[in-house]
């Protein structure tokens, strides 16, 4: 999480979304460098190819509408204004209430949260975890199985990505020392992972409140059992003390961004999974050079402390098991492939609380951010599209070998092992002329065979638990942290934000480390934001990337691309707010990214570069297409192709979040009525002695002294009436 403005880009000890990608791929910028002369894009050279490539190219994607039509209604609301208050701020006629908050109870013989820290660390394997972030509402019928259509009952599924603070977990907060408290510890275990709770309408009205007791109600947390599914399961990168077979493993953890299935499962998203997880100086020695570059590549080097030091508290297997050091004879002896069994998508059965959790690997191992799918069509591959989200890192998608029967919608983990079992990853690189393709992510396809000289592959579970070293390998483009995703169910077209990155430099210096310079696809290095002077570096303010498949196939190999928005400050410079954003619609660093069921466009952000002027927000937006707008040059001088400007009718700022939060997740009830979305860590930056926010209780009592908890907020319109139009 970026912290506040006026400070260097960072990142909070709880996020390694700053893992920079040390391969030395080819950068968009050395193909315009060949391809494109400065003279040439002035001249229009870049609209000139974009536009004949977007004609060239189909008009639908991912099931969406033929025609490409975008009949998304207008926008009904007057803007919320930005500001830094302690409450969650809607517009007139709307309304916000709370329905869970960390430490909630799920049942009904465990106490209500005491605000002290004192609930045990067991109880939290029945009450609401922390750091509330992706989520997803799914119909409830009467026989307790998934129904679409259905919005006065459902269940709620809410990732809890960390511990927050943590001094809202904790009685007087983390204790100090080398060596944790095995209490503390067992208590953040199980505070992270999923809440599944049943969630109803009252008889008025369209808010709606958690059922405590539900027989639904469950958690998956750090120490839930799971079961592998696809190429890697059994295999040795696998294996370990608890699994010698490596076909299961215990816990998710880092549950940041989510997804859902065709069939009505839950998908849950492992990112920062490095942050709980330990490795011994000097444990190189006791590693093959092949492992060593695997480990190296996704941050888990040698000599690293994770910042939690949940391997500290004890001897217990719960704790000693996220160490990923070589302490056995082989790895049925230890936990040194501990770290391979994170970074996964791991499906939930919401409607069975008795099922076991799968990780699927076909859908390969990195920061994901979140697993988005298609529409399903019949007869046609169920389709995923996924971010890793980190500086520098790439984009993917996962095209099932199944093709989409509705037959299969309500079977649950059967359904999920014939659709995310078996199928291709691809990785996208984004050319300088509007192109993209999708490069196969296959064991001797594309360089990743055994004979690779920068990580040998030695079969498809190898390449899939080192995908970001196959990305590498196959010249993936290196993203300003892909972070969400979202497909608009209009016209098919997909979209993802790239949240900020601090480590890009000026077209003209000569980039040092993991540094980067621009690039058409990531165009911005430095933001003249804060009156001229130089406490921005790099891309403080992201920017929404989107693309259209080739002939509105969704399995196609190429796409087309655009900027649909760059995030900027309305007062900044033309070549800098390259959107045109205005008071009523400036946002930066966007994160959360959601379409509802008529096309409108849902806009999240967890921002430090704009925190002294505002909390973090959430925009309503009727998008257009890919092509509505023109070639641009950024500050600097990189040239890139961006969508039409934002105007208060297509872009609002519909939200403004409680102090030093982030506003993250998103879900709708079918009729569009009920909205959920998450408040994940408010005043993150005070302490227990000295608090900077009371949230949520200050939604209601200004004075409250109350500990700020992450919660789900339940927001409707006064009059009942659907959201936002």
């Amino acid at each position: 999480m970026p912290m506040l403005s006026g400070q260097p880009l960072q990142t909070s000890p709880m996020n390694d979304g700053d893992n920079t990608n040390p391969s030395d791929n080819t950068h968009i910028q050395d193909i315009i460098d060949v391809r494109l002369s400065r003279r040439g894009v002035l001249k229009g050279g870049i609209a000139a190819s974009t536009t004949a490539l977007f004609s060239g190219l189909g008009l639908s994607a991912c099931g969406g509408s033929s025609n490409n039509r975008n009949d998304t209604p207008s926008l009904s609301f007057d803007a919320v204004a930005k500001n830094l208050n302690d409450v969650v701020t809607v517009p007139a006629g709307y309304q916000v209430s709370i329905l869970h908050a960390l430490g909630d109870p799920l049942t009904t013989t465990d106490a209500a949260w005491a605000d002290n820290g004192s609930e045990s660390a067991d109880s939290y394997n029945r009450r609401i975890g922390d750091g509330h972030d992706g989520m997803h509402y799914f119909g409830l019928s009467d026989a307790g199985a998934f129904d679409a259509n259905r919005s006065d009952r459902g269940i709620l599924c809410v990732n809890h990505e960390y511990v927050v603070g943590p001094y809202a977990l904790h009685s007087n907060g983390r204790s100090a020392g080398a060596n944790r408290s095995a209490t503390e510890v067992e208590k953040e275990i199980y505070a992270h992972g999923v809440s599944v709770a049943e969630i109803r309408r009252g008889t008025s009205g369209t808010a709606m409140t958690m059922v405590r007791g539900s027989t639904y109600n469950r958690r998956v947390t750090s120490a839930t059992p799971m079961a592998f599914a696809g190429p890697a399961r059994g295999n040795a990168l696998l294996q370990t003390r608890y699994s010698t077979d490596g076909t299961t493993t215990r816990g998710t953890n880092n549950n940041c961004g989510n997804g859902y299935t065709p069939w009505g499962t839950y998908l849950t998203c492992e990112e920062n999974f490095t942050n709980v997880i330990g490795r011994a100086a000097g444990d190189n020695a006791l590693r093959s050079a092949k492992e060593v570059t695997a480990l190296n590549r996704y941050g888990m080097t040698q000599g690293r402390n994770s910042p939690y030091l949940w391997d500290t508290a004890g001897s217990d297997d719960l704790f000693v098991r996220w160490s990923a050091s070589v302490t056995g004879a082989s790895a049925a002896e230890d936990y040194r492939n501990i770290f391979n069994t994170f970074g996964w998508i791991v499906e939930i059965d919401p409607f069975n609380p008795n099922s076991t959790p799968v990780k699927y690997t076909g859908l390969g191992r990195f920061a994901h951010e979140g697993c988005w799918p298609c529409k399903a069509v019949a007869g046609k591959p169920v389709v995923f599209y996924m971010g890793d989200d980190s500086r520098n890192e790439y984009i993917y998608k996962f095209v099932s070998k199944a093709l989409w029967d509705a037959a299969d919608v309500g079977k649950g983990h059967t359904a999920g092992a014939r659709y995310m079992s078996e199928g291709t990853l691809y990785v996208a690189k984004f050319n300088s002329d509007g192109s993209g393709t999708w490069v196969e992510l296959t064991h001797g396809k594309n360089g990743l065979t055994a004979a690779n000289t920068t990580y040998p592959f030695a079969d498809q579970a190898d390449v899939l638990v080192n995908a970001r070293l196959a990305g590498d390998v196959v010249g993936a483009t290196k993203m300003d942290r892909p972070e969400w995703g979202a497909v608009n169910p209009i016209n098919g077209e997909v979209y993802m934000t790239l949240t900020n990155n601090s480590n890009r430099v000026s077209p003209t210096a000569t980039p040092t480390g993991s540094q980067l310079k621009p690039d058409t696809a990531n165009p911005r290095y430095y933001e003249d934001i804060k009156g001229g002077t130089t406490s921005q570096k790099g891309n403080p303010n992201g920017h929404i990337i989107r693309w259209r498949e080739a002939g509105g196939d969704p399995a196609a190999t190429t796409f087309a691309w655009d900027i649909y928005l760059f995030g900027a400050e309305a007062g900044a410079a033309a070549n800098v707010n390259l959107s045109g954003l205005t008071a009523v619609n400036d946002f930066s660093s966007p994160d959360g990214l959601w379409f509802d069921q008529n096309g409108m466009l849902w806009i999240q952000t967890d921002d430090g570069a704009y925190t002294d002027v505002t909390n973090c927000m959430m925009l309503a937006a009727v998008p257009g297409k890919v092509g509505d707008g023109s070639a641009a040059t950024a500050a600097g001088g990189t040239p890139t192709i961006k969508g039409a400007n934002a105007t208060e009718a297509t872009v609002r700022r519909f939200l403004v979040g409680p102090k030093q939060c982030e506003i993250t997740g998103i879900a709708m009830t079918p009729d569009r009525k009920t909205m959920f979305i998450n408040v994940q860590h408010p005043g993150e930056d005070g302490s227990l002695s000295s608090p900077t926010s009371a949230w949520p209780t200050s939604q209601t009592d200004a004075t409250s002294t109350k500990r700020p908890r992450s919660a789900t907020v339940v927001i409707t319109r006064t009059n009942g009436g659907e959201i936002a139009v």
